[in-house]
């Protein structure tokens, strides 16, 4: 139930796009059926929407992830869902959350806690069923705002205010906020550019910039998950105008360079800018002809495939290219034999790299677009059966000499092209 003092001061009604907001995300997900199952478990019992949705619904942006905050420990919210048949599992029970799952739609639901103990990466929480403790605990206002299934609000510390008036502040002392989790640190520089009408707080940077040293103890994964969001962010752009901000950017990631390229982008790269995935933008700041990759990838853990594309990519850049490298036949060996992915990632970094537009490249990516994946229509068997080739390393030669002139000629070759191979 709640407390008098939550009904009269910290709730507000909202008939406008925030109702509508939250309106639209249960027609368009079963989040009602989470909300039903926790409201049934116990009279007491009580969800909320927090954090990134609530942020994005007040601020008329799109929503991606839902998550959740309730008063109830992990174990009853797994008992809650258990008994409507919600699929869930323990995504990080250990801080209280939980992510269920309806329709391949991920909802994650955290207890309501304190922290009792932090060290600037890990903190130990204590369970609570206090809503003005759980958002007592979080960095900023606009992150401690929550909304109950129609969108009616709770916001102690003005969170909504904050976003309109595009004020980033932190809750409570900004340096004892910081030391409790350092990434809080690129969490500020996200949501200031992303957010802000205003100038830089000058004690809040010269907090930041007396802890920055403390960023060097959070793990590697937490740090490139942070930067990701920063550059998939609507604010990023605006990274390289902001003194402030870049500097602590410079200082975190020294291995990304190339973030001026954003600066003057060709008319190509700015529409389609938002549509690029991470780790292709990630290449063109970090690729720059020196061992600059290498650095980044042993620094960062990145994905075995991600890692491939860097290197495949950072590989071909060093290269010698000529106005051949671009070409329909250069480009048909680059497809066939590293894949569709790296063809486009080689495309889009050429044309991304160009001050004007290539029409022609860009013909080429609709092109491969498209094309199916060619398959070597000849084997080692058929040359052995049909040209009596005995096995070895002539074989293996003439295979090589085949496929060389199959994907020079648009994965096609005579009958005529292949009898001169063979006979040889």
């Amino acid at each position: 139930m709640n407390s008098l003092l939550d009904k009269i001061f910290f709730r507000s009604q909202n008939l406008n796009h925030i109702n509508l907001g939250f309106k639209n995300i249960k027609k368009e997900t079963e989040v009602s059926k989470i909300f039903e199952a926790i409201h049934s478990y116990s009279s007491n019992s009580e969800i909320r929407y927090v954090g990134g949705c609530v942020r994005k619904i007040i601020n008329k942006e799109a929503y991606d992830d839902i998550d959740l905050a309730v008063n109830l420990n992990p174990k009853e919210v797994c008992e809650a869902l258990t008994k409507k048949d919600i699929k869930y599992y323990e995504s990080g029970i250990e801080h209280g959350t939980i992510t269920a799952l309806i329709n391949d739609i991920k909802f994650e639901i955290t207890s309501l806690r304190k922290d009792i103990d932090t060290d600037g990466r890990h903190a130990k929480v204590e369970f609570s069923d206090s809503w003005k403790e759980d958002a007592s605990r979080r960095d900023f206002t606009i992150n401690s705002i929550y909304a109950d299934i129609e969108g009616s609000l709770f916001d102690p510390f003005d969170g909504k205010k904050d976003l309109e008036r595009g004020k980033i502040n932190f809750i409570g002392n900004v340096e004892t906020r910081i030391k409790e989790d350092y990434l809080r640190v690129l969490r500020y520089v996200r949501f200031f550019l992303s957010y802000s009408k205003h100038s830089h707080d000058p004690q809040v940077i010269k907090a930041i910039k007396k802890n920055l040293s403390g960023v060097s103890s959070i793990s590697s994964e937490r740090l490139i998950d942070e930067f990701q969001k920063l550059l998939k962010s609507n604010g990023f752009l605006k990274l390289t105008k902001d003194k402030d901000c870049l500097e602590i950017i410079n200082l975190i990631f020294p291995q990304i360079k190339n973030i001026s390229l954003f600066n003057k982008m060709n008319s190509f790269a700015k529409k389609n800018f938002l549509e690029m995935d991470f780790i292709f933008l990630l290449s063109l700041m970090i690729i720059d002809g020196t061992d600059n990759v290498d650095y980044f990838i042993y620094k960062f853990n990145l994905s075995k495939k991600d890692q491939k594309r860097l290197i495949f990519l950072n590989k071909f850049n060093l290269e010698k290219n000529t106005n051949q490298t671009f070409s329909e036949k250069n480009l048909n060996k680059i497809f066939y034999f590293n894949g569709r992915e790296a063809l486009l990632d080689v495309l889009y970094f050429k044309i991304f790299k160009s001050k004007k537009v290539d029409n022609k490249l860009i013909k080429m990516i609709e092109i491969f677009k498209k094309k199916e994946m060619p398959v070597m229509p000849f084997k080692a068997s058929t040359l052995m059966e049909k040209y009596k080739i005995p096995e070895g390393k002539e074989l293996g030669q003439k295979l090589k000499a085949i496929e060389e002139v199959w994907t020079s000629n648009d994965f096609k070759i005579s009958d005529k092209e292949l009898q001169k191979i063979v006979s040889n």
